[in-house]
């Protein structure tokens, strides 16, 4: 089953200018960064190289490039841009998980931060893992952070928090549910930027994002399918675990 809702819908302008705003305040970019370096280097110690896909503003890569040579790829524009602005043009590319062509190998591969839940279904993580596995060296490192396993969804939520930086205040409330086997996120956002014209110094959005139940199962069988053995370690990475593969020829 496609996704309602496309990756390049969800991060259009409005959000992709918040979005490390938002992110920087709950999520531990550098200790993340760390557990990944650690996890690539317990499995491959000579690891030079690595791809992060789906990388959006490039927060993790940030952190990532003190270690590796990196490369980042994303399918939506406003989040290549701002990665770009931080790490170079020349760093990351548009591309699409299920399907990508970079020319090149690498010593590690990561998806992170759920980005691999807005697959259509099984076949097309199926057909992401072969595409990601096939951009590793043999030996190689696969890092993919889940969304919540499909045996562990509670059928939703409400939510809200808010979020300061700088002189910029962000409020968002919203749900998750369940939408045709599949979550769906839908966040309000208000955005208060006291130096913004008035008309546009408190401002309103709603972002969507429909994201794939897989389990634990099915993420497993996509990574040994692409010719990687697999590990899921439900610790020590943010609250979701990690699959962690290694290429094998």
């Amino acid at each position: 089953m496609s996704p309602d809702i496309p990756v390049e819908v969800v991060y259009q302008e409005n959000f992709a200018e918040i979005y490390d705003d938002v992110y920087r305040s709950h999520r531990d970019y550098a200790g993340e960064a760390e557990r990944i370096r650690r996890l690539v280097r317990e499995r491959r110690p000579t690891a030079v190289s690595l791809l992060d896909v789906a990388c959006g503003t490039g927060e993790h890569l940030v952190h990532l490039s003190k270690e590796f040579e990196v490369q980042g790829v994303d399918l939506a524009e406003p989040m290549l841009r701002a990665a770009a602005a931080k790490l170079g043009a020349d760093v990351v590319h548009r591309g699409d998980m299920r399907d990508l062509g970079l020319g090149r190998r690498f010593d590690a591969v990561s998806c992170l931060f759920s980005s691999i839940a807005y697959l259509g279904g099984v076949d097309e993580l199926r057909a992401a893992t072969r595409s990601m596995a096939a951009h590793l060296v043999p030996g190689g490192v696969m890092v993919v952070e889940p969304w919540i396993l499909r045996e562990d969804w509670n059928g939703g939520d409400l939510v809200q928090a808010s979020f300061t930086s700088g002189t910029t205040k962000v409020s968002r409330m919203g749900r998750w549910y369940t939408v045709n086997g599949r979550s769906r996120v839908e966040m309000h956002y208000l955005v208060a930027d006291p130096s913004a014209e008035p008309a546009t110094a408190v401002r309103h959005f709603v972002n969507q994002q429909d994201l794939a139940l897989f389990s634990r199962e099915e993420y497993e069988a996509a990574v040994t399918g692409a010719g990687c053995t697999v590990e899921y370690l439900p610790d020590g990475y943010a609250d979701r675990g990690v699959f962690v593969g290694v290429r094998q020829t």
